[in-house]
């Protein structure tokens, strides 16, 4: 019989070269930040929109389909950090100065983050959800949780959790294609994040599972940038 067992994957290991500290992943993903944030500085905001046209107008109609066809249902999911070293409290304070015009800081977050802003309709974000760039709004955001979100499974107690804030995900139109919980607890060295995503129910899983994904690159990277700023 033939050996049909797959060979052993190759590896690489760095052993001398470079001075400063780090894997070869660190420094590819160095050169990747460094190459990304030039592209985005070239183009400039308006320019990475006139780009993406026409994934945005595939991307939302995908959402827009999707909402139709669910109904108003939603499924959910959350995704978990914990971190040391900061209080929720200084990480929200930094959010704050963020969302209020520092959208550099914002889209540094995630490789796949093209605009965020705020605009005749409301706070705009462009960014993917699963494999599509999608343009949306949230609406009703603040920290007192919205009415579909008063009794929801994913509510977490007010008392370890105080900090909640909830909001609506739409896009243009009205046409609302998810929603977003995210509740805060502070620990003894830290604070505990739990971020809830919903997206209407026909939407694939792996959409929903990328965008947990999203939600721990992001949030980890805005942590960090707080954590630096705060020191």
């Amino acid at each position: 019989m033939p050996d049909t067992q797959a060979p052993p994957p190759v590896t690489v290991t760095l052993k001398a070269g470079p001075t400063g500290p780090g894997s070869i992943d660190d420094f590819e993903l160095f050169y990747a930040r460094r190459a990304l944030d030039r592209f985005r500085t070239l183009l400039g905001r308006q320019g990475l929109l006139d780009l993406l046209a026409t994934d945005i107008e595939e991307g939302n109609a995908f959402l827009r389909e999707s909402a139709r066809t669910s109904e108003g249902v939603f499924k959910s999911g959350t995704t978990v950090l914990a971190t040391k070293g900061l209080t929720s409290g200084a990480f929200l304070a930094w959010m704050d100065e963020a969302f209020a015009g520092d959208e550099s800081a914002l889209l540094a977050a995630h490789p796949e983050h093209y605009a965020m802003g705020t605009d005749s309709i409301g706070a705009r974000v462009v960014e993917n959800i699963g494999p599509h760039v999608c343009s949306f709004y949230m609406g009703g955001w603040g920290t007192d949780a919205l009415s579909w979100a008063a009794d929801v499974d994913e509510l977490l107690p007010e008392s370890e959790f105080p900090r909640k804030m909830s909001s609506n995900l739409f896009l243009a139109d009205g046409t609302v294609v998810g929603r977003a919980l995210i509740q805060f607890g502070d620990t003894p060295d830290g604070f505990t994040a739990n971020l809830t995503v919903y997206f209407p129910v026909t939407c694939p899983d792996e959409v929903l599972d990328h965008h947990l994904r999203h939600y721990a690159v992001e949030f980890r990277n805005w942590i960090v940038a707080a954590a630096a700023a705060h020191t």
